[in-house]
């Protein structure tokens, strides 16, 4: 058995440790990614091995509390790939308006730039008055950086041009106040929004959503968990509800897929028939 093989071997191990450990699930993430994050980490630490790496996971809650922020996906920005945006406010957000009450559902949410650019969207668009948005994700520090919302001022100038080319209608500036070194989102965005933890490996369904944004989630996930993931957001969606993946994602391979109509083929909007 060469090195490789060792190291594979302690690989899974270490995930089984932090399964029975703390209770997340990492055995069906693609293993290339966990792999990479967890090498990065052990070099930088200057661990021998996965193995003693291991160990201090297991009795340092402070260590492994750091490194879950390395494992969990932590790509956010506001109106991220602005062309959804507009493609939500010009032929989703019509459809949304025929619904009483909306619930939408921003799944692995991270640090919460794209829940508050659905708030903005909503609230421009009349609706957020009767829309309750839940904002989940599997790390409880992120949860908390997203509940806070407060942001680096030096990202200020990506995301109010992202803003503008999302369809904006007012000044960006109108929903955040700036301090010295960052910004805080206006407390009128968060009055609709619940921020909780919720583990795609794990637990269950939010029902009767009527938008599920679930961008770049999958690619994370192998073959297995990618199908348990989409049945959840099938079975949490309302009959016409609208599921919104990433650009490099697709529900091509569900057992659920023959359920749902693509709508949008280039932005991966798909709706619950």
């Amino acid at each position: 058995m060469d090195d490789l093989d060792t190291q594979n071997i302690e690989l899974q191990l270490l995930l089984q440790a932090i399964h029975l450990k703390y209770g997340y699930d990492f055995k069906n993430y693609a293993k290339a990614s966990i792999k990479r994050r967890i090498l990065q980490r052990l070099e930088r630490d200057n661990f021998k091995n996965i193995s003693e790496m291991q160990h201090k996971i297991l009795y340092d809650i402070d260590f492994f509390e750091n490194l879950l922020l390395e494992l969990s996906l932590n790509v956010a920005e506001m109106f991220r790939d602005p062309p959804i945006y507009l493609r939500l406010r010009h032929k989703i957000i019509p459809e949304l308006r025929k619904f009483a009450h909306l619930k939408i559902w921003h799944v692995g949410c991270s640090t919460g730039e794209e829940v508050y650019s659905m708030a903005i969207l909503l609230k421009e668009e009349g609706l957020y008055e009767r829309s309750q948005i839940y904002a989940t994700d599997m790390n409880k520090q992120l949860l908390k950086q997203a509940k806070d919302g407060i942001y680096d001022i030096k990202k200020l100038r990506q995301y109010t041009a992202n803003y503008q080319k999302a369809g904006g209608l007012e000044s960006f500036s109108d929903y955040y106040s700036a301090h010295y070194n960052h910004v805080v989102m206006n407390k009128s965005l968060k009055e609709h929004i619940l921020f909780s933890d919720h583990n795609l490996a794990t637990d269950g369904v939010f029902g009767e959503m009527n938008l599920i944004m679930a961008r770049n989630i999958l690619i994370y996930f192998n073959r297995e968990l990618q199908n348990r993931a989409l049945g959840l957001f099938f079975d949490s969606l309302s009959t016409g509800g609208f599921l919104c993946l990433g650009l490099k994602e697709s529900i091509r391979f569900a057992d659920c897929a023959k359920y749902f109509e693509e709508v949008h083929k280039d932005e991966k909007i798909y709706r619950k028939f």
